[in-house]
């Protein structure tokens, strides 16, 4: 899942890992957006195994504000947008830990629009779920939940 709405691109220069005042963050458009999706979640009976998040404050109050369980930090998840990580090793370190999963545990992973890019070659909106399965050590597309 990429994040809810965070207005604008990028971070500020002076931007920090445990600030939330450094980052872009959730508007309030953006908070109502994941508790919403979370709504929907629920509704429809998604209870995830792990619902995993990035450090940056826009994906990890994402993830609590879904109400699905408590969210983990997975650094591997962070943006690596405009060179702030490395997008082959993160990529890599994502699926081998997805792939050590259990067989049929659902993974909601809160994170950021080149990650998931870098995933499953899809472009997502701000709060859009992409459903994938698990085929060896790569995701194959199955779905796509838009945020409404």
């Amino acid at each position: 899942m990429r994040h809810a709405i965070a207005p604008g691109t990028n971070d500020p220069s002076g931007f920090r890992l445990g600030d939330c005042s450094t980052q872009r963050n959730l508007s309030e458009a953006g908070r109502d957006q994941a508790r919403a999706i979370g709504a929907r979640l629920r509704e429809a009976d998604v209870v995830p195994y792990v619902v995993a998040t990035s450090q940056w404050c826009r994906a990890r109050d994402t993830a609590e504000l879904l109400a699905l369980g408590p969210p983990e930090e997975w650094p591997e998840i962070n943006s690596f947008f405009a060179g702030r990580g490395d997008r082959a090793a993160q990529t890599e370190a994502t699926l081998a830990r997805i792939a050590a999963l259990p067989d049929d545990a659902v993974a909601l992973l809160v994170t950021h629009q080149v990650n998931i890019t870098a995933l499953t070659g899809i472009v997502p909106q701000s709060g859009e779920i992409i459903v994938t399965r698990r085929d060896g050590n790569a995701l194959t597309v199955v779905g796509r939940l838009p945020p409404e």
